[in-house]
């Protein structure tokens, strides 16, 4: 069976299967990527009222801890989950997860966000336990999927998984013994980047061809070779060096590299012919935003503040990213045209800008309020813009295929 991605059209649900449970939990992407939307918009929406002397969060847990944790371990891993619950099965060739395992899922991640956020009330560690429990059940789906489909070369993904659930394992522990967790919040951002050099490599160069030879063109992307795979082991490597020892030179120098092979991938994939199409030139657009982390990560050798690289990477690469995802695996999943509106074309923009103001606010220490009041603004209208017109799609039955 040829392999599709998440973003794309998948096959027919079987008739049967709209028995087992709502049209929302008939298939991942549905509950996750309306979880994620709305649980970044609240938590956005709270941290921006702490900074602004509003409501404590999660005191106990530590505010600033609360929000790096609900971006990486509660936004980003929702998103991921859709993503992969409906990627999975397109890869394999097996049913999807639906219906009441999906509810349970989907129970395991939200009570998640629950516990961290009442974590005063019921205690650090009963949250951390509650909160520690999705990401190694996922990890479990992927990999029984994935193992019983055959598909060994997607074990990569599976291993990014249980990347990050050791780390926000790691990172609770760290917060429960009054320490930094500053090395796993490293370690999920590296994991999300490398996932994002494997995945992104499946499906921006497959995107770009086909969109391209609708029109009758020929100036494709160039196939993946053993250039693209360089790309991901230099990338990978270097993102270790600098979840282990940010401020090396090694890490530096390795991460200067990743930047150049990436932006030269980049430029393989022939970004600049999509332009008409917003819905596919955003993909590009955010995976610019790797050779640019990159480089960041390079100048943080050289004492530029890691504040800004974590902004940079979690906002340039893996949110927008995300948005991107979501938009094209929603209509394609749901029989829309796979074509941006003005809204969604607005969403991008918006998140884009945040991309680049928010790692501004670590730099201007006079305007760093006024910065981080915008950058949340912004994330709250492009995360706003894609439940105003993606949620309906999300709630209602799949358009019959044409």
């Amino acid at each position: 069976m040829q392999n599709r991605s998440a973003a794309e059209p998948a096959p027919r649900i079987p008739r049967g299967m709209w028995t087992s449970g709502s049209v929302l939990f008939s298939y991942g992407f549905r509950p996750f990527f309306l979880g994620a939307a709305a649980w970044s918009i609240l938590s956005i929406g709270l941290w921006a009222a702490f900074l602004s002397s509003g409501p404590a969060i999660a005191l106990n847990y530590g505010p600033a801890n609360w929000h790096a944790h609900e971006m990486l371990f509660g936004f980003a891993s929702a998103v991921l989950a859709g993503f992969l619950l409906t990627a999975v099965p397109n890869w394999t060739g097996r049913l999807p997860v639906s219906g009441r395992p999906l509810v349970v899922l989907f129970g395991l991640w939200t009570f998640g966000r629950v516990a961290i956020l009442l974590s005063d009330t019921i205690g650090v560690l009963p949250a951390a336990v509650i909160d520690s429990l999705f990401l190694p059940a996922m990890l479990v789906i992927c990999a029984r999927e994935v193992i019983a489909g055959r598909k060994w070369k997607d074990l990569k993904v599976v291993s990014g998984l249980a990347a990050l659930s050791a780390a926000n394992i790691c990172f609770h522990i760290l917060v429960i013994e009054g320490a930094s967790p500053e090395l796993p919040i490293r370690l999920a951002l590296s994991a999300y980047v490398a996932l994002i050099t494997i995945v992104g490599g499946r499906i921006l160069p497959s995107f770009t061809r086909n969109w391209l030879n609708q029109f009758g063109r020929t100036d494709f992307p160039v196939p993946y070779n053993h250039f693209d795979a360089a790309a991901i082991i230099t990338g990978v490597v270097a993102l270790a060096c600098w979840t282990i020892a940010p401020t090396s030179i090694a890490t530096g120098g390795l991460s200067a590299i990743a930047a150049v092979i990436n932006l030269i991938r980049l430029y393989r994939w022939r970004g600049w012919t999509t332009r008409r199409e917003p819905i596919l030139s955003v993909l590009h657009v955010a995976y610019l935003f790797v050779p640019f982390g990159f480089a960041m990560i390079a100048l943080g050798s050289m004492g530029l503040d890691q504040v800004s690289i974590l902004h940079t990477l979690a906002i340039g690469v893996v949110a927008l990213m995300m948005l991107a995802v979501m938009t094209r695996a929603t209509r394609g999943h749901t029989g829309r045209k796979l074509k941006a509106s003005a809204a969604t074309t607005t969403s991008y923009a918006v998140l884009a800008v945040v991309a680049v103001v928010r790692p501004a606010a670590d730099l201007v220490p006079a305007y760093t309020y006024e910065i981080l009041m915008i950058a949340a603004l912004g994330w709250i209208m492009a995360f706003g813009l894609f439940l105003a017109e993606h949620a309906p799609f999300l709630c209602r039955k799949t358009k019959p295929l044409r």
